[in-house]
């Protein structure tokens, strides 16, 4: 049985309860920790390529895995757009609510189909969403179905191919037999709570401009960050 785990630590720490982090575990690689204080960082602690994107949001705006709610929060106060905040943590969409965020649904985002909007806004390595790479022409079917005329899709990810790198020869050792090297698992622990194994999507920025390109979309390269991530905006042919 799955367990809310971001909705629990949001909570924890919304109430004063805050005692540690979510740890992330992969098959591949050591623990990784996500610190809950950064969840509800403001527009000026954000990386370049989280401002960024705020900066480009117009219109109605759909925020895809809001978590906290910080970037609909801005975009919401500070640029008084009109923002849809969806996440599928209920414990989530509730610290959301009690933030002050006017429209937060937990919600499935494949399953979301109540309006079209003008800023489909992916951040915190939006592609993760998608899976694996075979799921991205369902991914470009569902987000056509949400696009208002003339809207646009904000997405950030990260091309990982460094961690396979040999450190002594500078060569790259990936199994392609093993599918897209982006395609990793997951599950999330925290205090005494694990959840289920998840897949997430990491793709490289011609990857996602292939696959855009060949489902309609024109992409664009809008800025690169210091840790191989990007930002990119789509937009319909």
């Amino acid at each position: 049985m799955n367990t809310d785990i971001f909705g629990k630590a949001i909570t924890d720490f919304f109430n004063d309860k805050y005692s540690e982090d979510i740890t992330v575990q992969s098959p591949d690689f050591d623990d990784d920790q996500i610190p809950i204080p950064y969840l509800f960082r403001s527009y000026d602690e954000m990386p370049l390529i989280e401002q960024k994107a705020l900066d480009l949001s117009y219109g109605t705006v759909l925020d895809v895995g809001c978590g906290a709610g910080s970037h609909s929060l801005y975009l919401q106060n500070e640029k008084q757009l009109k923002v849809t905040a969806i996440d599928i943590s209920e414990g989530a969409i509730a610290i959301c609510k009690q933030r002050g965020i006017q429209v937060a649904q937990s919600q499935d985002f494949f399953k979301h189909q109540e309006q079209r909007y003008d800023t489909l806004l992916f951040l915190m390595n939006g592609s993760g969403i998608m899976g694996k790479l075979g799921h991205i022409d369902h991914f470009f079917s569902h987000v056509k179905s949400l696009l208002a005329p003339g809207g646009q899709i904000l997405i950030d990810s990260s091309d990982i191919l460094y961690l396979f790198e040999d450190e002594e020869t500078g060569e790259y050792w990936v199994d392609l037999t093993q599918g897209y090297y982006g395609e990793m698992q997951y599950r999330l622990k925290y205090e005494n709570e694990t959840s289920d194994w998840f897949d997430w999507l990491f793709i490289d920025y011609n990857t996602l401009q292939n696959a855009a390109n060949s489902n309609g979309f024109l992409c664009e390269l809008i800025v690169e960050g210091e840790h191989n991530d990007y930002l990119a905006k789509l937009t319909l042919a």
